[in-house]
């Protein structure tokens, strides 16, 4: 066997010119070169500008960057890192995640028609379920033709399967004219819907926010009333299908939580007014302003000196999404601490819709609580969340949308 010869070494210098030679006739054909130059440009001008449009890095202690990075890991939607003082940085276009994946069960109804008026606007996916019982088809209409719309009616009392990343469960009846009427059907919902809302988000690892409500605090001793007051609840009367019932939602939540890992949060909702409230619910602002729209006398239960707090839709719905998106658990009062007797409010409609209405007073109704006020320092200083828009500001918008609606009807 031969041993192939090598190069000598007075023939590499030649085969080095030579490769230098192709490579430069290569890079001179078709401008190839002017391309290279280009691209280095653009590549040098991208790395240099950066970081002057970026925000300034904020500097987090050890304890913060793993709870920012615990919190980035389980809400996919932004990767970021926040203080209190600081907005969020967000990753470049280009390399987002996803929209999230959002279920509103009840998303039909009052609030939660603008809960995902909110979702959708911000540009992620919603699911709304919805049995139609309180809910109106009208109220989600305008986003049929929305790809990232869906709409499927189904009993939350059923199981349902939904691939997920956040659960807004609004799903029950509110007013006592429809909690009412059908009291079995209405605590079957705060039960097992709840169950069945926090099965699914088990299953799939998604957040679950539950819409609990202001009456778990019952006809209260406490004024106003903070989330560590146990409440003053009538387990066996007229109300408590919708009062009990929360609470033992309230109770399932936490224990998936404590026992199977569940994220969750709590939100107790006060007196909330605003567009596509029902026109006969029973609850007492839609009561005033259909009534004295329709010419018909205020109805006034009792001597119309128990005392309400009265939020608007707009103030509910930011308060529910800032919860969803924050790292605490809650309960959470989500209300307005303005304090209104039913005869002040009564005084209010007079002056937004008509001067001359008039009011007629019939007995109070069974456990109907004296004063309700929401202490919202809890929420004020770990949510930066308070109500903006007070009453004489929202009565208007919900007058306006009741009159068109009324006048519907004739």
């Amino acid at each position: 066997l031969h041993r192939q010869p090598s190069l000598s070494k007075q023939h590499r210098p030649h085969h080095r010119a030579s490769l230098s030679r192709s490579l430069a006739s290569y890079l001179l054909r078709e401008h190839r070169l002017l391309f290279v130059l280009l691209g280095f440009l653009l590549a040098s001008s991208f790395f240099l500008l950066y970081p002057a449009l970026a925000p300034h890095p904020i500097s987090l202690s050890s304890s913060a960057y793993a709870a920012t990075t615990t919190s980035a890991i389980r809400n996919p939607r932004v990767f970021s890192f926040s203080t209190a003082n600081a907005s969020p940085r967000r990753l470049p276009v280009g390399v987002r995640k996803k929209p999230l994946r959002v279920v509103v069960t009840g998303g039909a109804g009052f609030v939660g028609s603008h809960l995902v008026d909110k979702v959708l606007a911000r540009g992620d996916s919603v699911i709304v379920v919805d049995n139609f019982f309180t809910g109106r088809k009208e109220n989600v209409a305008h986003h049929l033709a929305n790809p990232r719309f869906e709409l499927i009616r189904h009993d939350v009392v059923e199981p349902i399967l939904l691939e997920v990343d956040q659960i807004y469960h609004l799903a029950c009846p509110a007013s006592p004219v429809h909690y009412k009427f059908n009291p079995i059907k209405t605590i079957k919902t705060n039960v097992m819907g709840t169950l069945n809302m926090l099965g699914l988000a088990k299953r799939v690892g998604a957040r679950f926010l539950l819409t609990s409500t202001s009456e778990v605090y019952g006809d209260p001793l406490e004024h106003p009333q903070k989330e560590s007051y146990w409440g003053h609840v009538n387990p066996i009367g007229v109300r408590s299908c919708y009062d009990e019932g929360k609470r033992t939602a309230e109770t399932l939540t936490m224990d998936y939580h404590r026992g199977a890992g569940v994220e969750v949060r709590i939100a107790r909702i006060f007196n909330t007014y605003g567009p596509r409230m029902c026109l006969d619910d029973g609850r007492v602002v839609s009561n005033f302003v259909a009534q004295t729209l329709r010419k018909q006398p205020m109805t006034v239960y009792g001597d119309g000196k128990q005392t309400r707090s009265f939020q608007y839709v707009s103030d509910l719905v930011d308060g529910l999404i800032t919860l969803m998106e924050n790292k605490y658990t809650g309960p959470f009062n989500l209300g307005n601490p303005g304090e209104f007797t039913m005869l002040e409010l009564a005084q209010v409609v007079k002056e937004t819709i008509d001067p001359s209405a008039r009011v007629e007073f019939k007995p109070n109704t069974a456990d109907d609580p004296h004063m309700r006020k929401p202490d919202i320092s809890k929420a004020k200083s770990l949510l930066n969340w308070e109500p903006k828009v007070s009453l004489k500001q929202g009565l208007p918008r919900m007058v306006s949308d009741f009159q068109k609606r009324i006048l519907d009807e004739k």
